[in-house]
């Protein structure tokens, strides 16, 4: 053997009970799990001690959208700082490939609208080295990389690349290049396909994404791809036409696993989620309802209003280029029709909105707008833009979106027929980062809240996902898997507070957090991290084949 892993408390994915154990790794396999002290170690066998940590499988995290990030940054941070060992990007319909060089910049700033990445960034960092998922899964696999990394096909892409973004149902003919597409994509390795109906989701200047243009049964005929192949995953961000009743359909129909997002605690609906996840589960089909273990928080500036988009007068600010946005607020005419539609869609987040960054407006920093506003003889509405221009954009806001119900949440965590994902890695860098998703679990819901036992929560981590996307030979501590591997400490496993750094393509700026208690890291049987700290210039990870 070459490695021997001892003295662990070994959770090993399949949600049974902590135990004892030994693991011995050859190569990138495990080789053997024994109870202590059965396996000898051979004269070149590294022995490493975890003693009074948990040995556990790394950590699978779905729902990424590092389709860019990979390009230029081979460790895939934060994530491989959380026990994150493979990850899969491409969700809601977003990504970079199949892309022809006139829609580079159709797709660049979608990603700056819909995934709040930095245009500098994108264009500074990316290698359009491709023009097809294929190739694009091609260059992938021959880059370096910290962590193991599966795509899927998105919807958004794929429609540009055959419609040429009109916005419009697809033809026959098209449909059928689609599917052929879809194919294509999956015989040469992609997780699944992803699509969107969000109306939230507003791409290059302000129109929708191509993939809310799509009819039912367009989505219903690259379903049948994947049925057919008697392969993929089915991941949709719900909106009009597309809910509970169709995907039972689409999976029963086809045989497919499909899954959803997001399904989130809302203070304004208590219990709603909860009765989704009965309704869902009253249907026949292999369904996977996704929800989020953190508070849905984005921290924004006016300059990127991305979580407004869903009211028509703000999609008027995301048609602009940045520059540009700060005389569209000045506008007296503009508020007029905007401030109505604003104060009535958001009237139930104005309480869980507060300044969080400014240069100047520091008597503001966390007081909610509605309070404020009301002390200042104005609105919320008002008050946020004024704020922003006086501060020359630099000012930045804390909203509190969704999922803030920590009862209703840890019952969601508690309840095996939901979905842990969410966590939008490589997404909203300057608004967010839920890349630490995984620690927050274990360290909150696990050790504070006793919501859930550690063996649930690994799970939750590993084998679900295992299970529930065909990961093959990833997500638990068997003998023949993959030594994907983390071992932490229960008692002090956590998150840092968030930092921004300025470490992005073209110096541009991201939220991180960082993690605490996560001792050892292996990929592939590759240490990654070890003594809390990540070992340098390793890049042991692999493309992950659906």
């Amino acid at each position: 053997m070459d490695l021997l892993l001892r003295g662990a408390s070994l959770v090993d994915g399949t949600g049974a009970p902590a135990r004892p154990a030994d693991v011995a790794v050859e190569g990138d396999r495990i080789t053997a799990v024994r109870d202590p002290g059965e396996l000898v170690p051979g004269p070149g066998t590294e022995v490493v001690d975890l003693d009074g940590l948990v040995l556990a499988p790394g950590f699978i995290d779905v729902h990424t959208h590092y389709d860019a990030q990979i390009l230029w940054d081979a460790d895939l941070t934060p994530s491989s700082w959380h026990g994150v060992t493979s990850v899969v990007m491409g969700n809601c319909g977003f990504g970079v490939a199949p892309t022809l060089p006139e829609h580079r910049e159709i797709i660049v700033r979608t990603l700056e609208n819909v995934e709040g990445m930095s245009m500098e960034a994108l264009d500074a960092g990316i290698d359009w080295c491709f023009e097809t998922f294929p190739e694009y899964l091609a260059a992938i696999d021959a880059r370096r990389k910290r962590l193991n990394v599966g795509a899927f096909l998105g919807h958004t892409p794929l429609r540009l690349f055959v419609t040429g973004g009109e916005e419009r149902p697809a033809t026959a003919e098209e449909v059928e290049t689609m599917k052929g597409l879809v194919r294509e994509a999956l015989e040469a390795g992609a997780i699944g396909f992803s699509t969107s109906r969000q109306p939230a989701h507003q791409g290059a200047f302000g129109r929708p994404v191509p993939s809310r243009f799509a009819e039912t049964d367009e989505v219903e005929a690259i379903a049948s791809v994947m049925g057919s192949l008697g392969k993929g995953v089915l991941q949709v961000s719900i909106g009009p036409g597309m809910f509970i009743d169709q995907f039972s359909e689409i999976a029963t129909r086809h045989g497919i696993p499909v899954t959803w997002t997001a399904l989130v605690a809302r203070a304004d609906k208590p219990g709603a989620a909860l009765r989704a996840v009965e309704r869902g589960a009253a249907l026949p089909g292999e369904v996977y309802p996704q929800i989020a273990c953190r508070p849905i928080v984005m921290q924004i500036g006016m300059a990127d209003p991305v979580p407004l988009a869903e009211i028509d007068e703000w999609k008027e600010a995301l048609a602009l280029p940045r520059a540009e946005r700060a005389g569209l607020y000045r506008d007296a005419a503009w508020r007029e029709r905007a401030r109505e539609a604003t104060l009535k869609a958001w009237s139930h987040r104005w309480p869980k909105t507060s300044v969080e960054e400014t240069g100047i407006h520091h008597d503001a920093v966390g007081v909610p707008l509605d309070r404020l506003a009301g002390e200042r003889g104005t609105t919320p509405f008002d008050l946020m833009l004024d704020l922003a221009l006086s501060d020359g954009m630099a000012t930045r806001f804390r909203i509190v979106l969704d999922n803030d119900g920590d009862d209703e949440v840890g019952r969601l965590l508690a309840d095996k027929r939901t979905l842990l994902g969410l966590s939008d890695a490589g997404a909203h860098a300057t608004q967010l980062c839920d890349a630490c998703y995984s620690t927050h679990l274990l360290g909150h819901w696990v050790r504070e809240r006793g919501a859930l036992s550690l063996e649930d929560a690994v799970w939750r981590l590993t084998g679900h996902p295992h299970q529930a996307f065909r990961i093959a030979g990833r997500g638990l501590v068997r003998e023949g898997f993959h030594a994907d591997l983390v071992a932490f400490d229960p008692a002090t496993v956590g998150t840092t507070p968030v930092e921004r750094v300025h470490d992005q393509p073209g110096g541009a700026d991201r939220l991180v957090v960082r993690s605490t208690g996560v001792e050892h890291m292996w990929v592939n049987g590759v240490a990654t991290r070890t003594g809390g700290e990540e070992i340098a210039d390793v890049a042991p990870g692999r493309l992950v084949r659906g």
